[in-house]
This record gives C-alpha cells, structure tokens and sequence, in this order.
C-alpha cells in the first residue's frame, strides 16, 4: 500500500473530481497563455532576463498542463496504473525542459553581468507578476485538496508548480519595484540567479516525481 493517506472515494466520486481537475487545468492553461504572453512581451520590451525566464517558465507549465489534462484523460478510459506509466515519461521531459531554462539563465545573467548591461522597468510585467501571485495560491490550494482525494503524484507535482509560479512571481514582482526605485543595471541579473534557485527546484521534484511525492516529507 501507498504511504500517503488519501480519501477514499468511490467511482462515481472518482469521476467528479477528476472532472473538477479538469476544470482547474484549463483555468491554469488559460491564465498562464496570458502570463506568458505579456512576461515574454514585456521582457523584449525591457531587455529583462528576469521577465523572460518567468514567460519562459509559464510556457512550460502549460506543457505541463496539457500534459496532466491527458494523464486524466488515459485514467478515465484506461485506468489508473496506465496513466501512472504515462505521466512518469511526461514529467522528465517537463523536469528536462525547466533544467536547460535554468542554464539558459545562467548563461544570460553572465552575459549581463560581462557587458553591465540592465533592464528598463515594466509596468505591463509588474502588473501581470503581481496578479499571479493570488491566482496561483488559490490554484495550487485547490490542486492539493484534489490530488489528495485522487492520490494522484501527477496533480501534486503540478500543484508544487503552481507554489513556485507564485514565488517566482512575488521574486519578479521585487525585482521590478527594485528597478524602479534604484535603477541599478545589476538588478536584473542578480534576480535571475535567484530566480534560477527556483526552476531547478522545480525541475528535480518533475525529474524525480516518483521518488519524492511516494513517501511523507
């Protein structure tokens, strides 16, 4: 048996919570189209390595999304132990994806601090960072509850992503008011680094989904 204690639910049950899933996937989809859509806008906009990195990291999130969405989608025709299979393949390639966005990083903020050269402040950045950070505490509260009442290590590995979408917001959202008040080159490549912190975080819990979510912290 599972370490984790989870709810028992009947098949019924099941169904409406995997539906209820569903829901908050495509919530999630949607909101983080416009996040990186507006992050990765205002990023070429204002020369922002920070900026970019957290549009980057939305896009991969909505693979992670759409990844989930199908894992539910197989457990709901095929079973649950399929859908297991499938999702463990899915989250290296998602665990990969935020590794090489981690280096891209690095190799950025090198670059930045070699030739001292800064970001322009973004309001339109500012605004869409700092909406994130309620959207995303909200979404990974709800994404919890459900993935202990699925037991399912696929929605609380992505609820984990939700958590560090919301600090990398509240990271980008300091890092913007800083530009604003000191105006310093060095302000955007600093964060970066910090930024960094998180993406490998997130791409080893991905990485080693199995491993870590099957046994209490």
């Amino acid at each position: 048996m599972n370490a984790v204690h989870h709810i028992n639910v009947s098949g019924t049950e099941r169904s409406n919570l995997i539906q209820a899933a569903f829901r908050l996937e495509l919530i999630t989809i949607a909101w983080m189209v416009i996040e990186a859509t507006v992050a990765i806008g205002s990023a070429v906009a204002a020369s922002s390595l920070a900026l970019l990195a957290f549009g980057i990291d939305s896009i991969i999130e909505i693979a992670s999304a759409g990844v989930l969405l199908w894992r539910l989608n197989i457990e709901l025709r095929r079973g649950q132990t399929f859908a297991e299979n499938a999702e463990r393949s899915a989250a290296r390639v998602g665990g990969g994806l935020l590794f090489a966005l981690a280096l891209y990083v690095i190799m950025g903020a090198g670059w930045k601090f070699w030739t001292e050269q800064g970001a322009e402040f973004s309001l339109l950045g500012l605004i869409v960072s700092f909406l994130a950070i309620p959207i995303m505490y909200f979404l990974s509260r709800r994404k919890l509850w459900l993935a202990e009442a699925l037991n399912s290590r696929a929605l609380r590995a992505d609820a984990v992503e939700s958590i560090t979408c919301g600090w990398l917001s509240l990271v980008v959202v300091v890092a913007l008011l800083a530009q604003l008040v000191i105006g310093a080159w060095w302000v955007d490549p600093v964060v970066s680094l910090a930024i960094v912190w998180f993406l490998m975080r997130e791409g080893r819990e991905a990485w080693a989904g199995e491993e870590c979510c099957g046994h209490h912290h």
